[in-house]
């Protein structure tokens, strides 16, 4: 490897790293938790924007990994939540994944320069991730609790998980677009927004 390709290397997996530590802290301490019957809970919380915000400054791969990961940390230091780590490991990975795709594949993110164009792929590649999981979420999350942990009252929070999750998305898509289009310039200056 080159010396600018080690350099690139570092620098996703220092911010990787460092957006699973900022989305395991935004989910676990900036969280409205909310009970459901049968012991279980949602949350309003900012985690998806950090997936998003990492998507749209590293990519989806890169961007993705980082908050999944923070947030299944979190799932398992929570013990609601516990046994839902594999499934937000999962879930987030692919917000970013589908973000980082619309975003930075697709819209060539990376690759503008004009503002209105750069506001209207982040919020593009914002949406598609997180309409991902506006409907992914309380689906599997369904199949989840009634087929793999036999949780009787799966039924009665399906209702709740899409209204919160949807909740979240809009939350979410609103504060990285805005983290993201603050911070881009700096970012881009610095070198520390790779291209690729």
């Amino acid at each position: 490897m080159t010396k600018t390709a080690n350099r690139d290397l570092l620098i996703k997996v220092v911010s990787t790293g460092m957006l699973a530590a900022l989305s395991y802290v935004v989910f676990i301490f900036l969280q409205i938790k909310i009970p459901l019957p049968g012991g279980d809970a949602v949350s309003i919380h900012l985690g998806n924007a950090v997936c998003v915000l990492g998507a749209l400054i590293l990519g989806g791969a890169w961007g993705g990994l980082g908050g999944a990961i923070g947030m299944t940390i979190g799932d398992l230091f929570d013990p609601i939540y516990v046994v839902y780590a594999p499934k937000t490991f999962i879930l987030k990975l692919c917000i970013g994944l589908i973000t980082g795709f619309v975003a930075r594949n697709l819209g060539k993110l990376a690759e503008q320069a004009d503002r209105k164009a750069i506001a209207n792929r982040a919020v593009l590649g914002s949406v598609a991730g997180l309409l991902f999981n506006v409907i992914f979420d309380p689906l599997v999350g369904y199949f989840y609790k009634r087929v793999l942990l036999g949780k009787p009252a799966a039924e009665l929070t399906i209702a709740w998980n899409f209204s919160v999750t949807a909740l979240n998305a809009v939350i979410s898509a609103i504060v990285a677009v805005a983290v993201y289009l603050a911070i881009r310039p700096a970012l881009r200056k610095s070198g520390l927004i790779p291209n690729a």
